[in-house]
């Protein structure tokens, strides 16, 4: 299969120099919202099927709860209010967030020290062990508790697989998409989640249902075991289908001009040609190019973040006189792929990430990107993984026995799915190139808070019609909104060397936003506690914060190029021609 290379690069085809400005000129024909092609089909097929397992392994696990709360706390037993204890249950929900943030830093790092190649598919690899693992639980366990604790270790298993989905996937889509188009092909590729949750409320009701006569009907309740295993192996299908692929990827042309930056000869071929040419002339000197190929790049881009890195502590010599001394170095000439990755010190592979975000610049988005994921997980997480238990709290999923109620659930969650959640991706896909990452996610936010406002105020009087539309509108601006815009903003604000661990850290901070919610939502939200209206109020200032967060540290990243503003600080850094307003952004 071939991969398509759509996004800007320093070399075209033939080899030449190319700018972003001769770039940008020769995709102004493309327009803003397109259908995708068959490349992009192909790149949404492989890699969006991550997050259509992470939705729905976080919406199946929502789904699933209510099985073995009757499955194995009472239903089998006749018991009408089986008890699966809160602080089991709150554990069992965190387990795969937990992974996530195993698999996100880790598999951030190592896409970006070791490349996209060498990475991709072993995030699928480890989810597919853990899924097999943990349908094959023994009924010869004993007791539900042991039972449990069985379940949330192979759930953290599969947390790590779905969590190195998020920056290896999230990187490839953005070094090898189009620039004019790439918010929208992030967003097709997010979108996968709508799709994993409206999946997972659709096996679910088609399972219940193929058991009905022997639940419903005949009251045997141990068939739910059966109902729950096929619920999660499902998950497997997606899986295996796409695991070749990803494992035979080539390395895209982007990620490996960006790993040039961070390799010692690439710092050598600087100095080579740095005492030839000012950086505004000659902009080529890491690849040993000609002169003639030299005028692509003319003046240093500001139409963008400028995300370069710092190398004052790998310049070239330089004379008295602050000239570059020049000198013949055979590591100037132009560098293979297998070249490139191997210059690359072991040094250098741990200490890029600290170097780069030693600059105030660098770091204030970062703290951007990671602070708005975080207060958004709180209140996303928190909502969707006791969306069964806020329906039962509102009186939607009443039924007269185990059967109707875990159907009332399922057919509430395929409301909520068809009428807020998955509509919502598609808004952000048509509007994200015209109306930008950053409006998007700040009404998002802001709506969002005030859905929460209105059931929290009026929680005593407002009506179960009324929760129920409160909470479908939320789903849909989380999603036209800061649950698409806090993936898609760190895939594009930072270049491709750091893109992983950034994208990596900033979803694991997500991650622990939710944990804490998974953890804390089931015991606050006790009547004897805080209860459920009072815990909205909490989503509801997260909310809030989050809106100010983004106003006040990230910039739009709409047509911006992270890599070429790098490739253009790292030159000046060389040439000890830095502006100081280089990378500044405008607004």
């Amino acid at each position: 299969m071939k991969w398509q290379e759509e996004a800007y690069s320093r070399k075209d085809e033939g080899g030449h120099m190319m700018s972003l400005q001769e770039y940008k000129q020769q995709t102004n024909r493309l327009g803003r919202f397109q259908l995708m092609g068959a490349g992009d089909l192909r790149l949404y097929a492989i890699t969006g099927v991550g997050f259509f397992l992470d939705s729905y392994d976080l919406f199946i696990i929502n789904l699933v709860t209510p099985v073995w709360q009757n499955d194995y706390w009472g239903g089998l037993q006749g018991q009408k209010s089986p008890t699966f204890p809160p602080w089991l249950r709150g554990a069992v929900n965190a387990a795969s967030n937990i992974g996530n943030i195993i698999g996100q830093l880790t598999f951030g790092f190592l896409g970006d020290a070791f490349g996209r190649k060498f990475v991709y598919g072993k995030e699928l690899i480890v989810l597919i062990i853990g899924t097999i693992l943990l349908i094959s639980l023994p009924n010869s366990i004993p007791t539900p508790t042991e039972k449990m604790w069985w379940i949330f270790a192979f759930r953290v298993l599969i947390g790590i697989g779905i969590g190195g989905d998020y920056p290896m996937s999230a990187s490839t889509v953005s070094e090898r998409t189009c620039l004019k188009r790439r918010g929208q092909q992030l967003g097709w590729i997010f979108s996968n989640q709508g799709w994993g949750t409206l999946t997972g409320s659709v096996v679910t009701i088609i399972i219940l249902a193929c058991f009905k006569e022997a639940i419903d009907n005949k009251g045997e309740y141990n068939q739910l075991d059966a109902v729950w295993r096929i619920q999660m192996g499902l998950g497997l299908v997606p899986a295996f289908a796409t695991l070749y692929q990803r494992l035979t990827m080539p390395e895209g042309k982007k990620y490996l001009e960006s790993k040039e930056l961070n390799s010692p000869a690439s710092l050598r071929g600087n100095e080579t040609k740095a005492s030839e040419s000012s950086v505004s002339e000659k902009p080529d000197h890491i690849h040993g190019e000609d002169a003639r190929d030299t005028h692509a790049v003319k003046t240093p881009n500001t139409d963008g973040i400028a995300l370069g890195s710092r190398v004052a502590e790998h310049s070239p010599a330089t004379s008295s006189t602050g000239v570059h001394e020049a000198s013949h170095n055979p590591a100037s000439e132009p560098l293979n792929e297998v070249a490139i990755l191997q210059l690359s010190s072991r040094k250098v592979r741990f200490n890029t990430f600290f170097v780069y975000f030693s600059e105030w610049r660098h770091l204030k988005p970062l703290l951007g990107t990671t602070s708005t994921w975080f207060l958004l997980d709180i209140v996303f997480y928190g909502t969707n993984l006791n969306q069964s238990v806020l329906l039962s709290d509102i009186g939607f999923s009443a039924g007269s026995n185990e059967y109707n109620i875990l159907l009332r659930n399922g057919v509430g969650n395929l409301i909520i799915a068809v009428a807020g959640y998955v509509p919502g991706y598609f808004f952000t896909i048509f509007f994200v190139e015209r109306l930008g990452r950053r409006w998007i996610q700040i009404q998002g936010f802001l709506v969002v808070a005030l859905m929460f406002a209105i059931i929290a105020g009026d929680y005593s009087h407002l009506g179960t019609a009324g929760k129920f539309v409160c909470f479908a509108l939320a789903q849909f601006f989380f999603n036209f909104g800061p649950n698409a815009t806090t993936f898609i903003i760190p895939a594009e604000m930072f270049p491709s060397r750091v893109r992983g661990f950034t994208h990596g850290t900033s979803a694991a901070a997500g991650k622990l936003g939710a944990i804490l919610s998974s953890l804390l939502f089931n015991y606050l939200s006790g009547p004897t506690i805080l209860g459920l209206a009072n815990v909205l109020w909490i989503f509801f200032a997260c909310c809030i914060l989050g809106a100010i967060s983004t106003y006040f540290l990230i910039p739009e990243t709409k047509d911006r190029d992270a890599d070429a503003i790098d490739y253009e600080e790292w030159v000046a850094a060389g040439s000890g021609t830095m502006d100081e307003n280089a990378g500044k952004t405008r607004s």
